[in-house]
């Protein structure tokens, strides 16, 4: 499956993990939607829907979107966590200049909220009643895991967000033009647009935007989330994007088990990973460090969070 996430939103076509961003407009009221939702979804909107549906099936026939959080056949030491995290929290898989492109590969210093986190989600017209309503109690449910594994305050709200998770579907597009430039106000017409018309084998991402200074404290995230889903790759996408925008934003061929790979074997959250994200959000690590002043944290954090295993 693949995803987009660690985008860290900058301004034109700079590279992305040096721009600083400002705070997204946040409306008092929810906010209007520009076009009335079409009669039934177009041909595009169902064609797209089955393609995903037809993926998740073929994804599951493979033995893969595990929903077990990892067992005995994916075992890990503490070598191996310390590694993870530090190729998860200090580098970046996307840059986005005229189209997502990757990284430079160069490490980056260690960036993480330090407010709580309020996630809003907003759902694009096409969204029915009852698929918002699920949704909804899926992210909930997260964000008070998060919190629990974390330490850091992280919740819902529908009022003010500085987390924004954006449902919406092919016809949706036009719709929710003004929430997009209001919510990534700092990148040009041209990359909003690319964001609102993923292509095909982009099924979700979280961009998020931080202070560009050498304490690069997050300041808010966009994660966008395609409403022709089905339930299980919905759901992973859910868990995927909003973990990443907390500041675990890359990926790693060799993180298992884990979320934070591209192999598709988990499709949620895993028991590895909330290691990851206590260890990001632990006192002895600071904003601003950089992977090489971490690394002894890195492994002594490591050792304890495989010794609570225990």
């Amino acid at each position: 499956m693949k995803r987009a996430q660690g985008l860290i939103a900058g301004i034109a076509a700079c590279t992305l993990t040096a721009c600083e961003m400002v705070q997204p407009v946040e409306p008092l009221a929810p906010t209007p939607v520009a076009l009335p939702l079409p009669a039934a979804p177009s041909a595009e909107s169902a064609g797209i829907r089955r393609y995903y549906a037809n993926l998740q099936q073929d994804l599951l026939v493979q033995g893969l979107m595990r929903t077990d959080g990892g067992g005995p056949d994916a075992p890990y030491t503490s070598d191996m966590l310390a590694r993870n995290f530090a190729r998860t929290a200090f580098y970046e898989e996307h840059e986005i200049g005229d189209r997502l492109k990757n990284s430079s590969g160069v490490s980056r210093r260690l960036a993480r909220w330090d407010v709580p986190v309020r996630i809003k989600v907003e759902f694009g017209p096409s969204v029915e009643p009852e698929q918002r309503k699920a949704d909804r109690a899926t992210v909930n449910g997260f964000a008070s895991r998060l919190a629990r594994v974390s330490g850091h305050p992280v919740s819902t709200t529908v009022g003010r967000g500085n987390f924004h998770v954006l449902v919406v579907g092919q016809d949706d597009r036009a719709a929710m033009t003004q929430r997009f430039s209001e919510l990534l106000p700092n990148l040009t017409a041209a990359n909003r647009a690319m964001l609102q018309n993923l292509p095909r084998d982009l099924h979700c991402l979280v961009v998020v935007s931080h202070a560009d200074t050498e304490t690069p404290r997050i300041l808010s995230a966009v994660a966008i989330v395609r409403a022709e889903h089905p339930d299980l790759l919905r759901k992973s996408c859910f868990h995927e994007e909003i973990a990443q925008g907390m500041g675990l934003v890359n990926d790693s061929p060799q993180a298992r088990p884990s979320i934070f790979n591209d192999d598709d074997e988990y499709a949620l959250l895993t028991t590895h990973d909330e290691k990851l994200l206590s260890m990001l959000y632990d006192s002895r690590l600071s904003i601003g460090m950089t992977e090489e002043t971490a690394r002894p944290i890195i492994r002594q954090l490591a050792r304890e969070q495989l010794s609570q295993a225990l």
